[in-house]
């Protein structure tokens, strides 16, 4: 009970959580009708002021919209939507993949197309150039179609082939022997049964459990299903009553699932999923010996709703989480046909499949609702998964294959990080460590076997490209390495692929700041101090930019400009990254030169230059043989889970393990964020090495 806040005389019940205040029954209207809220499942003002409006209007005669074509050049392919839908929207209707980090709020610049011919309503933006309106650019998710419509998909926007770390035969091969005691989730078992006779006349799903029961199997736990109690007759008797038995190991029961007959125990293939919120990896196991047969990378598809996490979730409260969850299973099932068409494989024959991914990426997955992940206390529905079946899921392969899907720790510290910890092997090490997987979040682990602290710190998208005005992902013709001439200040680029530049990923990113920051170009605010005259410098609009690349040199035949507000946005997200590091120390009385070693994972960690991410302030300023790469720590511990039982309970004990800090409630970490948004930190002791080397450059 409150007072109004436009009649103070008045007390009253309704309130209005986003802007909390209280309203009466006269003033009961919904400030932002039209603007998403959080709150407003549970808001009784909403649903007085407008969602009764719209029970009012869905009782009405529903209106005929009509339909537009939307044709998308060069793919050529055309979709049928009703008229408004954005050319986003249609996108997605089309299974055209438009990057859309900002998921469709206009804020990101990145979903371009250019308009050919049609009818639209364009929403004005100061994100596209007056060269690109000229050249007829739009944002899909600004512009809502009114008639037939015909789009170019830019080269800047056209998803290219991605640099997956965890790929490879240099990689493939140094996880030969990584798992010794293969002990697979599925065992296959062949027997010889005596056939029933007068004096041994017992049913033929006793003889099985009897067989079973011999061969060591605990039989008092075992179940049967209907399927296979169905078929049981004919398969022991097919082949002279060889038969070979299909149990599926659980925590705390055994099922069989499968009674084939002949022996079949030859053949047997595993699936290692990475389910990153980028990228998707998948490896294809033989489980016999657990050699690697194919490894396959993609797009996640969920990326055409936003970049990172939270931007998934909203979709998912919009959209439906079945929507997120089959672009997902899109993905991965391609992804699983073209590894076993690699391989010369039979999907038939996949028996065993360990999921690994961020809490996020496996509640889509499962079709879990997401939604309370965003919000306090941030609970997630499950951490701990039973183990499950292929075909509940949707997954390629045996529909009754298990599926280990990796357990999690909190809701921004999931499975992906336990698989690292796990293949990092630092739960049974003694050297104290940090590791850290680089991405659109960036999770930290500190600890060794005796203890675990873990934490997420919202590094943003702008590692993958997010909100940076030509950022992109590691694909083919992203700058992915950067050096700048000390006297005439010329960029030496190198590209993915050997492309003519479209984009900026990541890593160059991070080293073309470090260059700037070395030669001279910016101060340690990140501002320009180059004259706006000279040849390398340009503008967008208001915003001073330095130019990597000139139009004649480019894919899209425009300047490739880094500008100060990009810099900005990078400064923000490295400063996360370092203020998650110093709370998690400070939290346990510890500080950097204590640590004994440095362990970066994930796709983008592989490829950072050391010294240069040093020189910015994202790593501390430690011995550099203090620093180890790991590549993909989630497909490597997926990896083992999949081969070993051994491994899937280790992966149980580090998530019990792992003490879950939550920076959004904690007072420290916004002070040391605001302190690390300077090149390197606002305390340069911290950076001795790099305060040597700007002094040095500036004498």
């Amino acid at each position: 009970m409150g007072r109004c806040v436009n009649h103070p005389e008045r007390e009253t019940n309704y309130k209005c959580m986003k802007h909390d205040v209280y309203l009466c029954d006269e003033c009961l209207e919904c400030r932002e009708p039209e603007l998403y809220c959080k709150y407003r499942e549970e808001c009784p003002i909403w649903f007085l002021s407008k969602g009764s409006k719209k029970l009012d209007e869905q009782t009405s005669a529903p209106e005929i919209q009509e339909s537009c074509t939307v044709t998308f050049i060069p793919n050529n392919l055309s979709v049928e939507v009703p008229m408004g839908f954005t050319l986003l929207e249609a996108a997605r209707e089309a299974d055209i993949f438009i990057n859309a980090s900002c998921n469709g709020k206009g804020a990101c610049g990145k979903c371009k197309l250019i308009l050919n011919s049609g009818d639209v309503l364009k929403t004005e933006t100061s994100l596209l150039s007056d060269t690109e309106k000229a050249k007829g650019y739009v944002l899909a998710c600004q512009t809502q179609v009114r008639g037939s419509v015909s789009v170019t998909v830019p080269e800047e926007t056209i998803a290219r082939k991605l640099k997956v770390a965890g790929m490879g035969k240099a990689v493939t091969e140094k996880f030969q022997g990584l798992v010794s005691d293969i002990c697979p989730m599925m065992e296959k078992i062949c027997m010889d049964l005596a056939p029933p006779t007068l004096d041994d006349s017992i049913s033929d799903l006793d003889r099985l459990r009897r067989g079973l029961s011999q061969k060591g199997v605990d039989t008092s736990r075992l179940s049967v299903g209907i399927e296979v109690m169905r078929e049981l007759a004919t398969t022991m008797r097919n082949e002279n009553w060889r038969v070979t038995v299909s149990v599926m190991h659980k925590a705390c029961s055994s099922e069989v699932v499968a009674v084939e007959p002949g022996d079949t125990t030859a053949r047997s293939l595993g699936l290692a999923i990475d389910i990153g919120t980028t990228t998707i990896v998948v490896y294809l196991v033989d489980m016999l010996d657990g050699r690697i047969l194919a490894a396959t990378s993609g797009h996640n598809r969920q990326a055409s709703c936003g970049d990172d996490v939270i931007n998934r979730i909203v979709c998912a409260e919009k959209n439906g989480v079945k929507k997120l969850s089959a672009l997902a299973l899109s993905t991965i099932n391609t992804l699983i046909k073209e590894a076993v068409d690699g391989a010369a494989a039979n999907l038939n024959d996949i028996e065993s499949i360990v999921v690994s991914g961020n809490t996020t990426m496996t509640h889509l997955l499962l079709k879990i609702e997401p939604r309370y992940i965003r919000r306090e206390p941030y609970v997630p529905s499950i951490s701990a998964f039973p183990v499950l079946k292929a075909g509940d899921i949707g997954l390629k392969g045996k529909p009754n294959a298990p599926v280990f899907i990796m357990p999690g720790p909190a809701s921004y510290v999931g499975g992906d990080i336990v698989s690292g910890v796990l293949y990092a092997g630092l739960y049974h090490d003694e050297a104290l460590t940090l590791f850290i997987d680089v991405g659109t979040n960036g999770e930290i682990v500190l600890g060794n076997r005796d203890w675990l602290i873990c934490a997420s710190c919202s590094a943003g998208p702008a590692f993958e490209g997010g909100g940076i005005r030509w950022g992109m992902r590691a694909e083919e013709g992203a700058i992915e390495s950067v050096s700048i001439d000390r006297l005439s200040f010329e960029a030496r680029l190198r590209v993915i692929g050997g492309y003519a530049p479209r984009g900026i990923c990541g890593s160059g990113m991070i080293e073309l700041i470090s260059e700037m920051m070395l030669a001279g170009i910016i101060d340690q605010r990140g501002k320009f101090q180059l004259s706006a005259d000279h040849p390398r410098m340009g503008a967008v609009g208001d915003d001073p930019a330095y130019i990597l690349a000139y139009a004649g040199e480019t894919a899209m035949g425009e300047d490739l400009v880094f500008t100060e507000s990009d810099i900005d946005n990078l400064l923000r997200s490295k400063a996360a990254v370092y203020a998650g590091f110093t709370v998690l120390l400070n939290q346990v009385g510890l500080s950097f030169d204590m640590i004994e070693r440095i362990i970066i994972s994930g796709g983008f960690g592989q490829f950072l230059d050391i010294e240069k991410s040093v020189a910015i302030g994202f790593l501390p300023d430690i011995d550099r043989d203090r620093f180890h790469y790991l590549g993909n720590s989630s497909i490597g511990g997926a990896y083992m889970a999949l081969l070993s039982d051994r491994h899937r309970d280790a992966a149980n004990v580090i998530c019990n393990a792992m003490t879950y800090l939550d920076f959004s409630s904690n007072i420290n970490f916004m002070d040391e964020f605001v302190s690390a948004q300077f090149l390197p930190h606002t305390n340069m002791e911290q950076f001795p090495t790099i305060m040597k080397r700007l002094n040095e450059a500036a004498n």
